[in-house]
Protein backbone atom coordinates (compact mmCIF):
# COMPACT_ATOMS: atom_id res chain seq x y z
CA UNK A 1 0.00 0.00 0.00
CA UNK A 2 1.22 3.72 -0.69
CA UNK A 3 2.19 5.53 2.08
CA UNK A 4 0.27 9.03 2.01
CA UNK A 5 2.70 12.52 3.42
CA UNK A 6 -0.15 12.37 6.06
CA UNK A 7 1.88 9.98 7.63
CA UNK A 8 5.16 11.65 7.62
CA UNK A 9 4.45 13.73 10.48
CA UNK A 10 5.46 17.04 8.83
CA UNK A 11 5.60 20.47 10.13
CA UNK A 12 2.56 22.32 9.98
CA UNK A 13 3.62 24.80 7.87
CA UNK A 14 4.96 22.08 5.44
CA UNK A 15 2.22 20.14 5.37
CA UNK A 16 0.34 22.77 4.89
CA UNK A 17 1.95 23.76 1.74
CA UNK A 18 2.32 19.79 0.46
CA UNK A 19 -1.75 19.89 0.96
CA UNK A 20 -2.08 22.80 -1.16
CA UNK A 21 0.31 21.22 -4.07
CA UNK A 22 -2.06 18.75 -4.04
CA UNK A 23 0.19 15.85 -2.64
CA UNK A 24 -0.98 12.83 -1.28
CA UNK A 25 0.46 9.40 -2.04
CA UNK A 26 3.86 9.35 -2.23
CA UNK A 27 5.81 8.00 -5.02
CA UNK A 28 8.48 5.24 -3.97
CA UNK A 29 11.43 7.28 -4.28
CA UNK A 30 9.65 9.57 -1.87
CA UNK A 31 8.69 7.06 0.40
CA UNK A 32 12.04 5.01 0.89
CA UNK A 33 14.42 8.28 1.12
CA UNK A 34 12.70 11.20 3.07
CA UNK A 35 12.40 9.09 6.48
CA UNK A 36 16.22 8.02 5.97
CA UNK A 37 17.30 11.64 5.28
CA UNK A 38 15.08 12.96 8.30
CA UNK A 39 17.77 10.56 10.12
CA UNK A 40 20.36 13.24 8.89
CA UNK A 41 22.11 9.81 6.94
CA UNK A 42 23.99 10.01 3.94
CA UNK A 43 21.89 9.10 1.10
CA UNK A 44 22.72 7.32 -2.60
CA UNK A 45 19.48 7.43 -4.72
CA UNK A 46 18.70 5.82 -7.71
CA UNK A 47 15.19 6.25 -9.46
CA UNK A 48 13.14 6.86 -12.98
CA UNK A 49 13.08 10.43 -13.84
CA UNK A 50 9.96 12.03 -13.18
CA UNK A 51 8.91 10.33 -9.87
CA UNK A 52 9.59 12.95 -7.41
CA UNK A 53 13.33 12.97 -6.45
CA UNK A 54 12.91 17.08 -5.76
CA UNK A 55 10.32 16.48 -3.05
CA UNK A 56 12.52 13.30 -1.88
CA UNK A 57 14.93 16.01 -0.44
CA UNK A 58 14.10 18.77 -0.46
CA UNK A 59 11.31 18.37 2.21
CA UNK A 60 13.40 16.79 4.84
CA UNK A 61 15.64 19.24 4.04
CA UNK A 62 13.20 22.09 5.10
CA UNK A 63 11.88 19.95 7.96
CA UNK A 64 15.60 19.80 9.73
CA UNK A 65 15.61 23.39 9.15
CA UNK A 66 13.33 24.63 10.85
CA UNK A 67 15.39 24.67 14.00
CA UNK A 68 17.12 27.86 12.19
CA UNK A 69 14.17 29.13 11.06
CA UNK A 70 14.21 33.47 12.54
CA UNK A 71 12.52 36.76 11.53
CA UNK A 72 16.10 38.18 11.73
CA UNK A 73 16.87 41.05 9.08
CA UNK A 74 20.14 40.99 9.91
CA UNK A 75 22.19 38.43 6.72
CA UNK A 76 24.36 37.17 9.01
CA UNK A 77 21.36 35.45 11.16
CA UNK A 78 20.54 33.58 7.84
CA UNK A 79 24.01 31.60 6.43
CA UNK A 80 23.78 28.81 3.67
CA UNK A 81 22.63 25.79 5.40
CA UNK A 82 21.64 23.48 2.46
CA UNK A 83 23.20 23.31 -0.87
CA UNK A 84 21.97 21.83 -3.81
CA UNK A 85 23.98 21.39 -7.06
CA UNK A 86 22.50 20.93 -10.40
CA UNK A 87 23.73 20.21 -13.75
CA UNK A 88 21.49 22.79 -15.96
CA UNK A 89 20.23 25.98 -15.61
CA UNK A 90 16.39 24.82 -16.24
CA UNK A 91 17.09 22.16 -14.03
CA UNK A 92 18.67 24.77 -11.18
CA UNK A 93 15.54 27.24 -11.36
CA UNK A 94 12.61 24.47 -11.46
CA UNK A 95 14.24 22.90 -8.12
CA UNK A 96 14.39 26.37 -6.68
CA UNK A 97 10.95 27.31 -7.81
CA UNK A 98 9.67 23.99 -5.53
CA UNK A 99 11.99 24.53 -2.28
CA UNK A 100 10.29 27.95 -2.34
CA UNK A 101 6.94 26.42 -2.73
CA UNK A 102 7.54 24.23 -0.20
CA UNK A 103 9.15 26.50 2.20
CA UNK A 104 6.22 29.08 1.23
CA UNK A 105 4.85 29.19 5.11
CA UNK A 106 8.27 29.06 6.68
CA UNK A 107 10.69 31.23 7.43
CA UNK A 108 13.18 29.96 5.51
CA UNK A 109 14.81 31.78 2.94
CA UNK A 110 15.84 30.30 -0.87
CA UNK A 111 17.75 31.51 -3.59
CA UNK A 112 18.92 30.19 -7.02
CA UNK A 113 22.26 31.11 -9.31
CA UNK A 114 23.09 29.74 -12.67
CA UNK A 115 24.97 31.24 -15.76
CA UNK A 116 23.87 33.03 -18.59
CA UNK A 117 22.34 36.28 -16.59
CA UNK A 118 23.88 38.96 -14.99
CA UNK A 119 25.41 38.21 -11.47
CA UNK A 120 24.77 41.69 -9.94
CA UNK A 121 20.56 40.63 -8.90
CA UNK A 122 22.03 37.31 -7.41
CA UNK A 123 25.03 38.72 -5.86
CA UNK A 124 22.03 41.09 -3.85
CA UNK A 125 20.06 38.02 -3.19
CA UNK A 126 22.78 36.56 -1.71
CA UNK A 127 23.93 39.37 0.97
CA UNK A 128 20.48 39.35 2.12
CA UNK A 129 21.00 36.22 3.38
CA UNK A 130 19.89 32.82 2.71
CA UNK A 131 19.33 29.16 4.62
CA UNK A 132 18.98 27.38 0.89
CA UNK A 133 21.01 27.49 -1.80
CA UNK A 134 20.34 26.32 -5.28
CA UNK A 135 22.93 26.14 -7.90
CA UNK A 136 25.33 25.14 -10.85
CA UNK A 137 28.62 24.72 -10.60
CA UNK A 138 30.14 27.13 -12.21
CA UNK A 139 28.44 30.45 -12.02
CA UNK A 140 28.65 29.23 -7.85
CA UNK A 141 32.46 29.19 -7.91
CA UNK A 142 31.94 32.47 -9.51
CA UNK A 143 30.16 33.91 -6.02
CA UNK A 144 32.55 32.17 -4.04
CA UNK A 145 35.82 33.79 -5.83
CA UNK A 146 33.83 37.04 -5.80
CA UNK A 147 33.10 36.30 -2.07
CA UNK A 148 29.09 36.55 -2.73
CA UNK A 149 28.65 33.30 -1.53
CA UNK A 150 29.77 31.43 1.97
CA UNK A 151 29.62 28.14 3.14
CA UNK A 152 31.58 27.45 5.89
CA UNK A 153 27.84 26.51 7.64
CA UNK A 154 26.50 24.01 5.35
CA UNK A 155 24.76 20.98 6.71
CA UNK A 156 23.76 19.31 4.06
CA UNK A 157 24.74 18.74 0.24
CA UNK A 158 22.56 17.57 -2.31
CA UNK A 159 24.27 16.46 -6.08
CA UNK A 160 20.97 16.27 -8.27
CA UNK A 161 21.90 14.12 -11.57
CA UNK A 162 24.97 13.51 -10.50
CA UNK A 163 25.81 11.88 -13.52
CA UNK A 164 25.41 14.08 -15.84
CA UNK A 165 27.47 16.75 -13.93
CA UNK A 166 30.30 14.28 -14.74
CA UNK A 167 28.88 13.89 -18.17
CA UNK A 168 29.47 17.15 -19.16
CA UNK A 169 32.62 17.63 -17.01
CA UNK A 170 32.03 19.32 -13.78
CA UNK A 171 34.18 16.78 -11.38
CA UNK A 172 36.92 19.34 -11.56
CA UNK A 173 34.36 21.93 -10.29
CA UNK A 174 32.45 19.75 -7.82
CA UNK A 175 35.94 18.94 -6.01
CA UNK A 176 36.60 22.70 -5.69
CA UNK A 177 33.19 23.38 -4.45
CA UNK A 178 33.01 20.56 -1.80
CA UNK A 179 36.10 21.76 -0.57
CA UNK A 180 34.94 24.99 0.75
CA UNK A 181 32.31 22.91 2.96
CA UNK A 182 32.40 21.71 6.60
CA UNK A 183 34.11 18.02 6.70
CA UNK A 184 30.67 17.27 9.09
CA UNK A 185 27.92 17.55 7.00
CA UNK A 186 24.62 15.49 5.36
CA UNK A 187 25.62 14.61 1.33
CA UNK A 188 22.69 13.51 -0.90
CA UNK A 189 23.43 11.99 -3.78
CA UNK A 190 20.41 11.11 -6.02
CA UNK A 191 20.09 10.44 -9.95
CA UNK A 192 18.51 8.19 -12.27
CA UNK A 193 21.16 6.15 -13.10
CA UNK A 194 23.86 4.73 -11.27
CA UNK A 195 27.40 4.19 -13.11
CA UNK A 196 31.29 3.46 -11.67
CA UNK A 197 31.95 7.16 -12.23
CA UNK A 198 29.25 7.59 -9.99
CA UNK A 199 29.93 5.17 -7.47
CA UNK A 200 33.32 6.38 -7.12
CA UNK A 201 32.10 9.44 -6.28
CA UNK A 202 29.63 8.70 -3.82
CA UNK A 203 32.97 6.53 -2.44
CA UNK A 204 35.01 9.97 -1.91
CA UNK A 205 32.72 12.20 -0.63
CA UNK A 206 29.43 10.35 1.52
CA UNK A 207 30.25 8.56 4.85
CA UNK A 208 28.14 5.18 5.06
CA UNK A 209 25.37 5.84 2.65
CA UNK A 210 22.41 4.17 2.73
CA UNK A 211 21.77 3.10 -1.40
CA UNK A 212 17.78 3.58 -1.90
CA UNK A 213 16.80 2.05 -5.51
CA UNK A 214 13.13 2.15 -6.55
CA UNK A 215 13.77 0.66 -9.98
CA UNK A 216 15.91 -1.74 -11.82
CA UNK A 217 19.12 0.48 -12.92
CA UNK A 218 18.73 2.23 -16.30
CA UNK A 219 14.84 0.91 -16.72
CA UNK A 220 12.38 3.18 -18.69
CA UNK A 221 8.58 3.88 -17.28
CA UNK A 222 6.41 1.50 -18.06
CA UNK A 223 3.68 3.67 -19.06
CA UNK A 224 5.54 4.81 -22.33
CA UNK A 225 4.74 3.51 -25.35
CA UNK A 226 8.19 3.10 -27.17
CA UNK A 227 8.58 2.58 -30.88
CA UNK A 228 12.06 2.68 -33.23
CA UNK A 229 11.70 3.36 -36.95
CA UNK A 230 13.92 2.82 -39.75
CA UNK A 231 14.18 6.29 -41.81
CA UNK A 232 16.57 7.55 -43.72
CA UNK A 233 18.01 11.45 -42.39
CA UNK A 234 16.25 12.71 -45.44
CA UNK A 235 12.40 11.65 -44.57
CA UNK A 236 12.75 12.29 -40.99
CA UNK A 237 10.97 15.42 -40.82
CA UNK A 238 8.23 13.61 -42.88
CA UNK A 239 7.90 11.09 -40.44
CA UNK A 240 7.62 13.15 -38.09
CA UNK A 241 4.88 15.14 -39.30
CA UNK A 242 2.97 12.08 -40.26
CA UNK A 243 3.05 10.72 -36.87
CA UNK A 244 2.25 13.92 -35.23
CA UNK A 245 -0.79 14.27 -37.71
CA UNK A 246 -1.96 10.49 -37.52
CA UNK A 247 -1.94 10.30 -33.74
CA UNK A 248 -3.06 13.74 -33.25
CA UNK A 249 -0.82 14.98 -30.53
CA UNK A 250 -1.08 18.84 -29.03
CA UNK A 251 2.86 18.86 -28.38
CA UNK A 252 5.96 16.99 -27.84
CA UNK A 253 9.28 17.11 -27.22
CA UNK A 254 11.65 16.58 -30.24
CA UNK A 255 15.47 15.81 -29.35
CA UNK A 256 18.66 16.60 -31.34
CA UNK A 257 22.26 15.92 -31.09
CA UNK A 258 23.48 19.09 -31.94
CA UNK A 259 23.17 22.42 -31.73
CA UNK A 260 23.11 23.46 -35.39
CA UNK A 261 20.59 20.84 -35.83
CA UNK A 262 18.09 22.06 -33.66
CA UNK A 263 18.23 25.36 -35.19
CA UNK A 264 17.80 24.11 -38.20
CA UNK A 265 14.74 21.21 -37.08
CA UNK A 266 12.98 23.86 -35.97
CA UNK A 267 12.63 26.32 -38.86
CA UNK A 268 11.88 23.64 -41.01
CA UNK A 269 9.02 22.29 -38.87
CA UNK A 270 7.87 26.56 -38.45
CA UNK A 271 7.91 26.15 -41.89
CA UNK A 272 5.72 23.00 -42.20
CA UNK A 273 3.18 24.68 -40.15
CA UNK A 274 4.00 23.32 -36.77
CA UNK A 275 4.48 26.22 -34.29
CA UNK A 276 8.24 25.20 -33.37
CA UNK A 277 9.98 26.32 -30.67
CA UNK A 278 14.11 26.15 -30.45
CA UNK A 279 15.83 25.17 -26.84
CA UNK A 280 19.76 24.87 -27.07
CA UNK A 281 23.29 25.94 -25.32
CA UNK A 282 23.79 29.02 -27.80
CA UNK A 283 20.97 31.10 -26.93
CA UNK A 284 20.87 33.53 -24.16
CA UNK A 285 19.48 32.43 -20.72
CA UNK A 286 16.54 34.69 -21.31
CA UNK A 287 15.28 32.85 -24.63
CA UNK A 288 15.60 29.81 -22.69
CA UNK A 289 13.35 30.38 -20.51
CA UNK A 290 10.81 32.19 -22.53
CA UNK A 291 11.01 29.32 -24.81
CA UNK A 292 9.98 27.15 -21.92
CA UNK A 293 7.31 29.01 -20.32
CA UNK A 294 5.98 29.18 -23.53
CA UNK A 295 5.87 25.27 -24.12
CA UNK A 296 4.45 24.82 -20.53
CA UNK A 297 2.02 27.38 -21.59
CA UNK A 298 0.76 25.46 -24.72
CA UNK A 299 1.83 28.17 -27.20
CA UNK A 300 4.41 25.79 -28.65
CA UNK A 301 3.25 22.81 -30.35
CA UNK A 302 6.98 21.22 -30.47
CA UNK A 303 10.17 22.19 -28.73
CA UNK A 304 13.14 21.11 -30.53
CA UNK A 305 15.52 20.80 -27.73
CA UNK A 306 19.42 19.54 -27.56
CA UNK A 307 19.45 17.53 -24.05
CA UNK A 308 19.74 20.14 -22.34
CA UNK A 309 16.18 19.88 -21.73
CA UNK A 310 16.51 15.77 -21.39
CA UNK A 311 17.42 16.13 -17.61
CA UNK A 312 14.77 16.66 -14.99
CA UNK A 313 12.60 19.39 -16.76
CA UNK A 314 9.12 19.01 -15.20
CA UNK A 315 6.27 19.66 -17.76
CA UNK A 316 2.99 17.99 -16.93
CA UNK A 317 1.03 16.11 -19.17
CA UNK A 318 3.42 16.07 -22.60
CA UNK A 319 2.29 13.32 -24.76
CA UNK A 320 5.09 12.45 -26.88
CA UNK A 321 8.99 12.61 -26.96
CA UNK A 322 10.38 12.39 -30.43
CA UNK A 323 14.28 11.40 -30.36
CA UNK A 324 14.74 13.01 -33.96
CA UNK A 325 18.76 11.22 -34.05
CA UNK A 326 19.28 8.75 -31.94
CA UNK A 327 21.27 10.16 -28.42
CA UNK A 328 25.53 9.38 -28.34
CA UNK A 329 25.11 8.37 -24.64
CA UNK A 330 22.93 5.79 -24.37
CA UNK A 331 21.84 6.88 -20.89
CA UNK A 332 20.37 9.90 -22.03
CA UNK A 333 17.42 7.76 -23.97
CA UNK A 334 15.91 7.05 -20.55
CA UNK A 335 16.37 11.25 -19.59
CA UNK A 336 15.00 11.84 -22.63
CA UNK A 337 11.49 9.90 -22.97
CA UNK A 338 11.54 10.58 -19.04
CA UNK A 339 9.77 13.76 -20.18
CA UNK A 340 6.47 12.25 -21.40
CA UNK A 341 4.70 9.37 -19.26
CA UNK A 342 5.68 11.58 -15.69
CA UNK A 343 3.67 10.88 -12.48
CA UNK A 344 1.72 7.52 -14.01
CA UNK A 345 0.49 8.97 -17.07
CA UNK A 346 0.63 7.47 -20.55
CA UNK A 347 3.24 8.79 -23.10
CA UNK A 348 4.81 7.77 -27.07
CA UNK A 349 8.33 7.93 -27.21
CA UNK A 350 9.55 7.61 -31.02
CA UNK A 351 12.89 6.94 -32.62
CA UNK A 352 14.44 7.58 -35.59
CA UNK A 353 17.13 5.31 -36.89
CA UNK A 354 19.26 5.80 -39.55
CA UNK A 355 21.52 3.10 -41.45
CA UNK A 356 24.49 5.05 -39.52
CA UNK A 357 22.89 4.28 -35.96
CA UNK A 358 24.29 0.69 -35.88
CA UNK A 359 26.82 1.35 -32.98
CA UNK A 360 24.30 3.72 -30.89
CA UNK A 361 21.63 1.15 -31.25
CA UNK A 362 23.64 -1.44 -30.15
CA UNK A 363 24.93 0.85 -27.08
CA UNK A 364 21.14 1.59 -26.25
CA UNK A 365 20.25 -2.27 -26.18
CA UNK A 366 23.03 -3.17 -24.17
CA UNK A 367 21.86 -0.32 -21.78
CA UNK A 368 18.25 -1.71 -22.22
CA UNK A 369 19.26 -5.16 -22.06
CA UNK A 370 16.69 -6.04 -24.66
CA UNK A 371 16.79 -6.46 -28.69
CA UNK A 372 15.14 -3.36 -30.30
CA UNK A 373 12.64 -3.95 -32.91
CA UNK A 374 13.13 -1.29 -35.65
CA UNK A 375 10.13 -0.76 -37.51
CA UNK A 376 9.56 0.23 -41.02
CA UNK A 377 7.69 3.44 -41.85
CA UNK A 378 4.83 3.47 -44.48
CA UNK A 379 4.66 6.96 -45.61
CA UNK A 380 1.24 8.37 -46.84
CA UNK A 381 0.91 9.27 -50.55
CA UNK A 382 1.49 12.99 -50.89
CA UNK A 383 -1.70 13.61 -52.95
CA UNK A 384 -4.93 11.87 -52.95
CA UNK A 385 -5.55 9.58 -55.92
CA UNK A 386 -7.72 11.20 -58.94
CA UNK A 387 -5.83 14.58 -58.33
CA UNK A 388 -3.75 16.24 -60.92
CA UNK A 389 -1.42 19.20 -61.09
CA UNK A 390 -2.28 21.40 -63.96
CA UNK A 391 1.89 22.97 -63.68
CA UNK A 392 0.65 25.89 -61.45
CA UNK A 393 0.68 25.77 -57.40
CA UNK A 394 -2.45 24.58 -56.73
CA UNK A 395 -4.25 20.70 -57.02
CA UNK A 396 -7.60 20.11 -58.46
CA UNK A 397 -9.99 17.13 -59.31
CA UNK A 398 -9.90 15.90 -62.78
CA UNK A 399 -12.41 17.91 -64.65
CA UNK A 400 -12.37 20.83 -62.42
CA UNK A 401 -11.75 24.61 -63.48
CA UNK A 402 -10.52 27.46 -61.88
CA UNK A 403 -10.78 31.06 -62.83
CA UNK A 404 -11.90 31.49 -66.30
CA UNK A 405 -9.95 34.68 -66.44
CA UNK A 406 -6.75 32.48 -66.05
CA UNK A 407 -5.32 31.71 -69.46
CA UNK A 408 -4.99 27.94 -68.11
CA UNK A 409 -8.67 27.87 -67.44
CA UNK A 410 -9.84 29.98 -70.06
CA UNK A 411 -12.23 27.92 -72.53
CA UNK A 412 -10.55 27.50 -76.03
CA UNK A 413 -10.68 29.54 -78.62
CA UNK A 414 -12.03 28.99 -82.37
CA UNK A 415 -8.99 29.33 -84.63
CA UNK A 416 -9.06 31.85 -87.44
CA UNK A 417 -8.65 30.01 -90.80
CA UNK A 418 -4.97 30.97 -91.87
CA UNK A 419 -4.12 32.95 -94.76
CA UNK A 420 -3.06 31.68 -98.28
CA UNK A 421 0.43 31.14 -98.92
CA UNK A 422 1.85 33.42 -101.64
CA UNK A 423 2.42 31.13 -104.97
CA UNK A 424 6.53 30.01 -104.90
CA UNK A 425 8.74 32.55 -106.40
CA UNK A 426 10.59 30.79 -109.93
CA UNK A 427 13.63 28.67 -109.71
CA UNK A 428 16.74 29.89 -111.45
CA UNK A 429 19.31 26.56 -112.28
CA UNK A 430 22.30 28.36 -111.71
CA UNK A 431 22.29 29.51 -108.46
CA UNK A 432 21.09 25.69 -107.68
CA UNK A 433 24.78 24.43 -109.23
CA UNK A 434 27.50 24.19 -106.76
CA UNK A 435 30.38 26.44 -107.04
CA UNK A 436 33.62 25.16 -109.43
CA UNK A 437 36.74 27.19 -109.52
CA UNK A 438 38.80 27.50 -112.44
CA UNK A 439 41.04 25.29 -113.61
CA UNK A 440 44.09 27.80 -113.26
CA UNK A 441 42.97 29.87 -110.94
CA UNK A 442 45.80 30.00 -107.84
CA UNK A 443 44.45 29.86 -104.56
CA UNK A 444 44.22 33.45 -102.34
CA UNK A 445 45.81 32.27 -99.35
CA UNK A 446 48.98 31.28 -101.92
CA UNK A 447 48.93 34.25 -103.98
CA UNK A 448 49.22 36.59 -101.05
CA UNK A 449 51.46 34.42 -98.88
CA UNK A 450 55.11 36.47 -98.16
CA UNK A 451 58.30 34.89 -99.34
CA UNK A 452 59.83 33.16 -96.87
CA UNK A 453 63.01 34.05 -95.92
CA UNK A 454 62.18 38.14 -95.87
CA UNK A 455 64.36 39.95 -94.11
CA UNK A 456 63.62 43.49 -92.10
CA UNK A 457 65.50 46.33 -93.62
CA UNK A 458 66.09 47.32 -89.92
CA UNK A 459 68.71 44.04 -89.42
CA UNK A 460 71.85 44.27 -90.32
CA UNK A 461 73.38 41.47 -92.11
CA UNK A 462 76.27 39.47 -89.93
CA UNK A 463 80.09 40.37 -90.67
CA UNK A 464 81.84 37.55 -91.77
CA UNK A 465 84.93 37.25 -89.75
CA UNK A 466 87.87 35.41 -90.74
CA UNK A 467 88.34 31.96 -89.04
CA UNK A 468 90.96 31.63 -86.23
CA UNK A 469 91.87 27.88 -86.66
CA UNK A 470 91.29 25.96 -89.55
CA UNK A 471 88.26 23.37 -89.70
CA UNK A 472 90.00 19.59 -89.31
CA UNK A 473 89.26 17.51 -92.06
Amino acid sequence: MTASFSNLSLAEPLARAVAEMGYESMTPIQEQAIPVVLTGKDVMGAAQTGTGKTAAFSLPLLQRLLKHENTSTSPARHPVRALVLLPTRELADQVAQQVKLYAKYTGIRSTVVFGGIDMKPQTAELKKGVEVLVATPGRLLDHIEAKNAVLNQVEYVVLDEADRMLDIGFLPDLQRILSYLPKQRTTLLFSATFSPEIRRLAGSYLQDPVTIEVAPPNATASTVEQHFYSVIDEDKRRALCQIVRQRGIKQAFVFVNSKLGCARLARSLERDGLNTTALHGDKSQDERLKALAAFKAGEVDLLVATDVAARGLDIKDVPAVFNFDVPFNAEDYIHRIGRTGRAGASGLAVTFVSNTDGRLVADLEKLLKKKLEIEPVEYEEDRPRGRINDGRRTWREHGETGDPRDALDAPPRERAPRAARPPAAPKDPFFDQPYEAPADATPAWEASAKPANRVSANIKPKRKVAALFKAAT
